[in-house]
């Protein structure tokens, strides 16, 4: 049921020193715990100048906090003890995430409440050194000063790694955000990952340190890619260490400008080989193979354009297609390479296309560009041939990724028998009930739908679908499809 809430903001046009995608998630986090806990009344956002900062306030008539728990509400999962709270509206990472942004941002943050009237949330942010005051209405040119990228987060501390991300992805990079070192392992070696820059935790849980894991993701990339270690050891022995991996070393907590910093020098001073290619180009010269071709067939032609032009970069010959009838018409079975091509099209789609080739026995590996979440049209493909699926919107690497999968399985075949394997032996650790709740998500049931087939309640199967990822390695459905079809050399039964 809705909630009859008022809403106040009081406005002010004061400049603050501090990170603003951080202290917007800060704020948010702030408002989402006060829309949470407020039954009736008004919720209001405003600002005090105190001193040199701005105390900015989140102010609800909700039911209050004891006095005695003020202080543990910034715990992680910590859940008052108030029988008005439902026990699944406990309050989770929310306050503890802001708690250590605030720390991380060197900001203050008080919290005074009355029980059964509400509560105040207070963030204490130093004002801007000119201290001069907006215009109302100003609105704030959002620009990245330099290259952007995509980072590989590995931490295990879940609000560092959230807030790792959040700063980044406010800076315009593309990130990838793992809690250990066997997920990201596991990734970088059947090319789903292609970070430019690596940022990890020294102390990982396991016996790989973040620098261990730094050297093993470069020797499964073939790439030195600059990384980052953040840590409080300051020892010697670590220090050693950290340099001798070749990394850059910053103290927790790290000033987020320094992080910034530190990445868009990585950035700026990533080079082509002098020769004026691109990597990918250079390294197809040296093996002296044929450069690939990579079909694009898809009706936009933006998409076409963006797509040719971004395999142009990586040493792919590219050629585009604007529906498979065009396609088809020039195809010859010698064309050796990779098709990607839309699901859904005008006249013949990319489903139909596929099985026009798997019928003629063309040999061609293709991936499919579906929508996000539809699982169906996904397993739908592969039953036509696709060798993978991406779901829009498709990112740059994960494209490049998945091309260069299709076409090394080609070349080689021992990996496509070493990833089945691989594959096999990750869900065989899954328990009976693990396997019928894996078997039935990957062929597109709701949670609410297996529960009630399997006579379950749908957070016993929520529970199970969450081991079920853990146990494989895997990070999303998509991937979970990947695994069950490689291991099963077929794609899953659709519902």
């Amino acid at each position: 049921m809705a909630k009859q809430l008022g809403w106040l903001v009081v406005a002010s046009g004061l400049n603050v020193r501090s990170d603003p995608r951080l202290l917007e998630q800060t704020l948010r986090n702030l408002l989402a715990n006060a829309v949470k806990y407020t039954e009736r009344g008004k919720i209001l956002l405003g600002c005090r100048r105190r001193g040199d900062k701005l105390r900015i306030e989140v102010w609800d008539t909700g039911i209050g906090i004891p006095a005695g728990q003020l202080k543990a509400i910034f715990e992680e999962f910590h859940q008052l003890d108030n029988v008005a709270r439902e026990r699944n509206r406990g309050l989770g990472l929310g306050l503890s995430i802001v708690q250590r942004i605030s720390d991380l941002l060197g900001h203050t943050i008080e919290v005074h409440s009355w029980p059964d009237r509400g509560s105040v949330f207070a963030i204490g942010v130093p004002l801007g050194e000119n201290k001069q005051r907006l215009p109302r209405g100003a609105k704030r040119m959002e620009a990245i000063a330099g290259p952007t990228g995509a980072i590989l987060i590995v931490e295990d501390d879940p609000e560092v790694r959230e807030m790792l991300a959040i700063l980044f992805e406010g800076e315009g990079h593309r990130t990838t955000a793992l809690a250990g070192a066997n997920e990201a392992l596991a990734l970088a070696a059947r090319g789903a990952l292609l970070p430019d820059v690596i940022i990890a935790d020294y102390n990982l849980p396991g016996e790989l340190t973040g620098a261990e894991v730094i050297a093993r993701l470069r020797e499964s990339l073939h790439r030195e890619i600059p990384a980052i270690i953040l840590t409080g050891d300051i020892s010697s022995d670590t220090l050693r260490k950290i340099a001798h991996a070749g990394c850059v070393h910053l103290s927790k907590p790290a000033e987020p400008e320094t992080l910034t910093q530190q990445i868009q020098g990585f950035l700026a001073a990533k080079q082509r080989p002098k020769s004026g290619k691109t990597a990918r180009q250079a390294d197809l010269s040296a093996t002296g193979g044929p450069r690939p071709t990579v079909f694009v067939v898809d009706d936009d032609r933006t998409v076409r354009d963006d797509m040719q032009e971004l395999l142009h970069e990586h040493g792919y010959l590219a050629e585009a297609y604007a529906s498979g009838e065009a396609f088809l018409a020039v195809d010859r079975p010698d064309r050796k390479g990779c098709l990607v091509t839309d699901a859904l099209m005008p006249g013949m789609g990319g489903i139909a296309l596929l099985e026009r080739l798997k019928a003629e026995n063309r040999g061609l590996p293709a991936i499919m560009i579906t929508g996000h979440g539809d699982i169906a049209m996904a397993i739908q493909a592969m039953k036509a041939g696709a060798a993978d699926f991406l779901e829009k919107p498709v990112r740059p690497d994960e494209l490049l990724a998945s091309i260069g999968r299709a076409l090394e399985r080609i070349r080689d075949s021992g990996k496509l028998l070493e990833w089945r394997k691989t594959a096999s032996e990750r869900i065989a650790r899954l328990t009976p009930r693990e396997r019928d709740i894996m078997d039935l998500v990957v062929r597109g049931r709701p949670n609410k739908i297996i529960a009630h087939d399997l006579g379950i309640s749908q957070r016993t199967v929520e529970n199970h679908r969450s081991a079920v990822m853990k146990r494989t390695g895997v990070a999303s459905l998509p991937d979970l499809i990947r695994l069950v079809m490689a291991a099963a050399d077929r794609p899953p039964e659709s519902a």
